[in-house]
């Protein structure tokens, strides 16, 4: 039966300029903003007109400290009204204002950066890399910070997102608690670049060794029960490497853990971990069942030759019409994309698809989006080239050229839409190129936005986000904004008074990282929040498919308490789904293992009050709609046509790692 994903997107009731403080929450809470790092943005002022007329904020101050590795956040809610969240390699924490730039509030003190006395590597000073995460119900906002001292140390903090204090029971000592079968977790050894992953309670975080692969680093997983901090577990790699370098770390489909390792050092050939797919289970636990690895057969001389599969963090694609449609993306320093059914990775085996797209290293994060063209993945390539490739709705999947553009950067992409599936915007920053943003028709690669304004101190690891009518990019010492042409589109709250930092002795984490004074904030009431629903459909209710639909996913206004849905929560036609739902941020995907749609009209509905929002507790409003299902094809839409591809030369040796 052909798989169809039918896709309700968030809509925001008013357009750029007119957001009543009524409206619903707009948050970005972590890297690539949703769980499977897609790099998806919905947002309906984001037209290809107001793209194309995008300014940059020039009254926005943005002033931060220190080199930037790691994607901002936004966040809403606060009783300062909406702000970015910026972290640097010095240490440096800061909350901005969304709409100023200016600084709301900051945190120098957690512990001095790394500047020296590692085995090798090449970010210095090494402190706060990774993307942070942030939890709406508790409003804490967890980072790990690498701390100078002897030894040295990663630590997990936990702060107030809205003070920036430090929350009971944090920062976590990793060297004292994280171990797996055995195995001590030395933070001297491990690089941390990926991003911080938040999944039912448990903050996880992955690690790799520094640039050099010098000493004995694994590739390690760790996970930290939020409400209780002392409960710590990790994974690792059984053989020494198996880095996991991917600036998007751990990725997720609401219930599972999926990261990509890298090369492994003398395993005889017996696979221990490396140049694989890993899918985890809470915890995180691993069954090495083959079930949860994916290893391409050549495994072992990729493991010699230093061509890590995890050239890019794991990306989880959902194409509509494919079987199987619920995949994992890896994009290797072999220069191949692989596609593997992320329901059942297979162990050492071949791919569900596979196909060259570049020759050389990556490493950037990279974003997938639907239009009603299909199904896309898009990264950056060698020789500043950015490319869009498709997945196809066929049985398997195979993957095809879309279209690539060459310009001035290296910067990783993201992408915009107005409700899902129309005005697809790719954008990158041109980073250590141009130091401009670029905006391209996600169909085509067409110049939507040719940049203008020139920022300092980009990166080519870092993407920007998308909130409100605006995109903010941190890059060294500053954070940037760029508004659709409507004036600020960022709301503000009834105005209160700016917290007023007051010093308070929180706990020593150890003699080597002692937390010095943190600001704390009297407290004003959090602004209401509105009524957590479905708002919208795509396709729109009362239209026509033509396929009959096995996946069925919609979109909630505010982050969903994954607690709270069962499969039974959604039916058609009075069918309740019967697979286990995959649970996103703001996102829900009800599965059929057969089609419930009938020939003619059908009734889709999400139970009234049957699933919650994690921030407010508030349940979901009720939804139905109908569409209905024809039994034929439609007129195709055309295909650009891919570009022919030049009889390959052969492989050089590989060059060595990417450098930051």
């Amino acid at each position: 039966m052909t798989r169809f994903i039918f896709i309700v997107a968030i809509l925001v009731l008013a357009l750029c300029n007119l957001f009543p403080r009524t409206s619903a929450q707009v948050n970005v809470t972590q890297k690539n903003n949703n769980p499977s790092r897609d790099g998806l943005y919905i947002d309906p002022a984001f037209t290809l007109g107001n793209a194309a007329n995008l300014v940059r904020d020039l009254n926005f101050n943005g002033t931060i400290v220190g080199n930037v590795h790691a994607q901002p956040l936004y966040i809403e809610g606060g009783a300062n009204g909406p702000m970015i969240i910026a972290v640097t390699a010095s240490n440096n924490i800061y909350a901005l204002r969304a709409d100023t730039g200016t600084v709301i509030w900051s945190r120098t003190d957690i512990g001095p950066a790394v500047t020296s006395g590692l085995p090798c590597g090449n970010i210095n000073p090494a402190g706060t890399i990774g993307t942070p995460v942030v939890d709406l119900a508790s409003r804490s906002l967890f980072l790990d910070a690498l701390i100078s001292g002897s030894p040295i140390k990663h630590f997990i903090f936990s702060l107030n997102v809205d003070t920036g204090a430090t929350n009971s029971g944090w920062p976590v000592d990793l060297n004292a608690t994280a171990s797996y079968n055995g195995i001590p977790f030395v933070s001297l050894a491990q690089e941390n670049r990926g991003a911080l992953a938040l999944v039912n309670g448990i903050v996880y975080n992955s690690y790799s060794g520094y640039l050099g692969d010098c000493g004995n680093y694994r590739g390690w997983v760790v996970g930290i029960d939020i409400n209780n901090p002392a409960n710590v577990h990790g994974w690792a790699t059984l053989a020494l490497g198996g880095g996991i370098w991917g600036h998007s770390g751990v990725a997720s489909d609401g219930t599972n853990m999926f990261v990509i390792t890298g090369n492994t050092f003398n395993t005889g050939g017996n696979w221990m971990g490396g140049e694989a797919i890993i899918r985890l289970q809470a915890g995180p636990v691993f069954t090495g069942q083959p079930t949860d690895f994916w290893a391409p057969t050549n495994w072992f001389s990729l493991d010699n030759s230093d061509t890590d599969l995890g050239g890019v963090s794991a990306m989880l694609i959902d194409a509509p019409g494919a079987t199987p449609s619920q995949l994992v993306l890896a994009l290797g320093k072999d220069g191949n994309a692989y596609l593997i059914n992320r329901n059942n990775l297979g162990g050492v085996a071949a791919p569900v698809a596979q196909l060259g797209v570049d020759g050389t290293i990556r490493g950037q994060s990279s974003a997938t989006y639907h239009t009603n063209q299909g199904t896309y993945f898009v990264f950056r390539a060698a020789s500043n080239q950015l490319k869009a490739y498709k997945v196809t709705a066929t049985s398997p999947p195979t993957i095809v050229s879309a279209w690539n553009v060459t310009q001035n950067g290296q910067g990783s992409p993201w992408v915009t839409t107005t409700d899902g599936t129309n005005n697809a915007i790719v954008w990158v920053v041109g980073a250590q190129g141009d130091g401009q943003l670029h905006g391209y028709d996600g169909d085509t690669g067409a110049v939507i936005y040719p940049g203008a304004d020139v920022m300092s101190g980009t990166r080519k690891w870092n993407s920007g986000i998308a909130a409100r009518g605006s995109i903010y990019v941190a890059n060294d010492n500053k954070v940037y904004a760029f508004r659709v042409p409507s004036g600020t589109p960022t709301p503000t709250p009834t105005a209160s008074p700016t917290p007023t930092a007051t010093a308070t002795p929180t706990a020593t984490a150890t003699s080597t990282a002692t937390a010095t004074a943190t600001p704390t904030a009297t407290v004003t009431p959090t602004p209401s929040e509105a009524p957590c629903s479905v708002i919208g459909s795509q396709p729109p209710c009362g239209s026509t498919v033509f396929t009959q639909l096995t996946d069925f996913l919609v979109a909630i206004s505010a982050p969903v308490d994954p607690n709270t849905v069962q499969p039974s929560d959604f039916t058609v036609n009075g069918t309740p789904s019967n697979l286990p739902p995959t649970i996103g941020s703001q996102e829900i995907t009800f599965h059929y293992s057969t089609s419930p749609v009938v020939l003619g009209e059908n009734t889709m509905q999400l139970l009234p009050a049957s699933v919650s929002c994690s921030g407010s507790g508030l349940p979901v409003d009720g939804f139905t709609c109908t569409f209905t299902y024809q039994p034929s094809t439609p007129t195709p839409r055309p295909t650009p046509t891919a570009r022919p591809r030049a009889t390959p030369r052969p492989r050089p040796t590989p060059p060595p790692r990417p450098t930051l």
